[in-house]
């Protein structure tokens, strides 16, 4: 089904659910929401946290068009199979998302790290960034401390330690000799990595969202993803339990 045929489909939704409502709203027809999609300005609510930020990064990739998992294994993939990069960073304490960016597949995740810290105002302090190995990188450590904040990145396998010029450096080495020290399964528990599980499950919650993006232009993917996320994080406040220590 094309998106012209979708964009008919949703328009009698919508326009029977507000009739339902007893609502007499104009719905807007597929091309009007089409064009304005292209240039429309999401913003992404959050309630924030009552201290220092503790960021978790991750990226997956997301299908914008093509054929199927299961006709790509049996057929092969063509040239037309286009993929999209979802870079989020999310708050550990609030679990809302407060940083995204997409990119192209080609694109890798460290370089996109930086991108992400710089959404953040800077009023608001970081306490830590923790992120998988691929973000073991010199300009990710020295972003991460010139936030001040703690870098939780495991180092790459075979890892060489860096001349000790500038913090990131020096804290990444410190890593690589504990880790060494330790061994990796120990330094994944001393430094608490499990942690970042939180970011891999909201990625999993924007994907339930749809597992392909459904605009085939990039700034309207942009507009889609970031509708996704606003949604996810109006969903996310009142799904958190708030608990109670019992005596």
């Amino acid at each position: 089904m094309d998106g012209k045929w979708k964009g008919v489909i949703l328009y009698h939704l919508f326009q029977g659910t507000l009739r339902l409502a007893g609502l007499t709203w104009l719905v807007p027809d597929f091309s009007t929401l089409s064009r304005r999609q292209k240039s429309l300005i999401v913003d992404i609510p959050y309630r924030g946290s009552n201290g220092p930020l503790h960021l978790l990064i991750d990226s997956t990739g997301i299908k914008v068009e093509g054929e199927g998992e299961w006709h790509a294994r049996k057929h092969g993939a063509s040239k037309h199979r286009i993929w999209r990069k979802l870079h989020i960073a999310i708050d550990e304490g609030s679990l809302e998302i407060r940083a995204v960016e997409m990119t192209g597949n080609d694109v890798g995740d460290a370089p996109i790290l930086p991108v992400l810290l710089a959404q953040i105002p800077e009023e608001e302090d970081i306490a830590s960034v923790m992120a998988d190995g691929a973000y073991d990188t010199r300009r990710c450590h020295e972003t991460i401390a010139e936030c001040g904040a703690q870098t939780v990145i495991p180092p790459r396998k075979n890892a060489k330690p860096w001349s000790p010029t500038t913090p990131g450096a020096i804290a990444r080495n410190e890593a690589l000799r504990a880790a060494d020290r330790l061994g990796r399964t120990i330094w994944r528990w001393w430094s608490e990595y499990h942690r970042r599980s939180r970011v891999e499950a909201k990625m999993h919650c924007i994907k339930l969202l749809g597992r392909r993006l459904s605009a085939t232009d990039f700034d309207r993917q942009i507009t889609e993803f970031h509708v996704r996320v606003a949604t996810l994080n109006r969903f996310t406040a009142p799904g958190i339990p708030v608990t109670h220590a019992v005596a």
